[in-house]
């Protein structure tokens, strides 16, 4: 293929999204290295002298080009709720089934332009996005798929977390198989941190409030649904503090305001869902002070999904976020994707545009917000930033940045939903995986 033979290319933008001005650039040539994955340049070139385009370029003068799409939460180990539940998946499905679905998804979720994910959390299926991580990775990556920053097994406390079985109820998970790994007091917080980032994880994700009396539904099932803080205050500071320590970020599931509050002043890198925000106008109000550096992730695809109560309180918890202010607020595109089919990414950024967010921001969040939330660990500073696939910038299309762009055929001011669907051209790290809207072949 034309790109395994020529050291770099040139690519030939009608108009390039910049994150960092929030608008289209037009007429830019990008100048990639096949070698390194990385953008050499970026420069404005007169339509005029374009007669014609020698052999090793790439023409996207038609399509709108943007930085490789970003969801910050998704689970490839999972598939869509209204093919099969959570339960059945986790405790039915093989190990074997479950890996090739992984496989489907990522390329699914690369077509779909999206080239960086997190996946924050194997839910039963152990340490497989380790190795699936392996298979992605490289420049002769065995399967398609994006770049992938794993978070293992995640860490919940004993008793909190599914599956639950009906027979041995005082026991953890069904068969062996637990959807997390359970962690109690400081001494097992700190084990199990250490274990995951020993393991290979590239983030920590722990479960900081749950419904952890569901075994109530019978009697009370408002308690029963009822999410609280999962752990203690201890605990919550030790899995913190023993993350960064070695030099790993750390998520959290968390909805409920009293925990929310109580990760942002523990230092959580992103808090996942948050759906009871707009109930409490002093957490937004820390989440937009100019020292806070956590990663707001609002799922609202999940949400809107499920097609559940909790949609409203999410539609409101973003629109409060929105009304203090564009910019205040760190966020990141996360669908939760998994609960719904994977491909349908986009799903996240439609949503944030219809509840009235403008369009160049919500691009901002699923690109170069992805990156902010992701890239790097916490020893950043001691690293070399160009030495791996993780460790590489992306979401912007700068010079020295992963060569990530897709390309995207529509207006995105006028049908930002058609738009971001119609991906006509796919790059990741300098390789070629989709033209004319045909998947190339590895």
């Amino acid at each position: 293929m034309l790109q395994d033979l020529k050291p770099t290319c040139r690519i030939f933008a009608g108009q390039l999204f910049d994150p960092y001005l929030l608008q289209l650039v037009p007429n830019q040539l990008i100048t990639v290295s096949r070698k390194t994955g990385l953008v050499l340049d970026v420069t404005t070139f007169s339509p005029s002298l374009v007669s014609q385009l020698p052999s090793e370029t790439i023409d996207l003068r038609h399509l709108t080009v943007v930085p490789g799409f970003v969801d910050a939460h998704v689970h490839f180990f999972l598939h869509s709720y209204a093919e099969t539940s959570w339960a059945d998946q986790v405790t039915k499905e093989s190990l074997a089934e479950r890996t090739v679905r992984a496989t489907v998804h990522a390329r699914k979720t690369l077509m779909a332009g999206y080239t960086s994910v997190r996946d924050l959390g194997t839910e039963g299926a152990g340490d497989a996005d380790i190795s699936l991580r392996k298979c992605l990775s490289g420049p002769e990556p065995i399967i398609s798929g994006p770049r992938y920053f794993t978070a293992n097994r995640a860490i919940v406390s004993s008793g909190s977390y599914g599956p639950k079985s009906s027979i041995h109820i005082n026991t953890e998970g069904v068969e062996g198989v637990a959807g997390a790994e359970a962690a109690d007091g400081p001494t097992e917080c700190i084990r199990a941190v250490r274990r995951q980032i020993g393991a290979g994880a590239d983030w920590i994700k722990i479960y900081a409030d749950y419904p952890v009396r569901s075994r109530l539904t019978d009697v009370s099932p408002q308690l029963a649904s009822r999410s609280i803080a999962t752990f203690n205050p201890e605990e919550l500071k030790v899995l913190i503090d023993t993350a960064h320590q070695y030099g790993a970020k750390i998520a959290a599931h968390a909805k409920t305001v009293p925990v929310i509050k109580h990760l942002l002043t523990l230092g959580i890198d992103s808090i996942e869902h948050g759906s009871d925000l707009h109930a409490s106008p002093e957490a937004i109000r820390t989440l937009a002070s100019p020292h806070c550096r956590t990663v707001w992730v609002p799922t609202l695809a999940a949400y809107y999904s499920l097609t559940g109560a909790g949609w409203e309180a999410a539609r409101q918890s973003f629109l409060a976020v929105l009304a203090a202010g564009l910019g205040k607020v760190a966020i990141a595109c996360g669908g939760d994707t998994g609960v719904f089919p994977h491909g349908d990414n986009a799903l996240e950024m439609e949503l944030m545009v219809r509840l009235g967010a403008p369009w160049e921001w919500v691009l901002r969040w699923g690109t170069l917000g992805g990156w902010e939330c992701l890239g790097a660990s916490t020893l950043d500073s001691d690293l070399d930033l160009d030495s791996g696939d993780n460790s590489l910038r992306f979401g912007c299309v700068r010079a020295g940045w992963a060569a990530d762009l897709v390309g995207l055929d529509g207006d995105l001011a006028t049908d930002f939903a058609k738009t971001v669907r119609g991906v006509e051209f796919v790059m990741k790290g300098g390789r070629v995986y989709k033209q004319n809207g045909k998947e190339v072949a590895l």
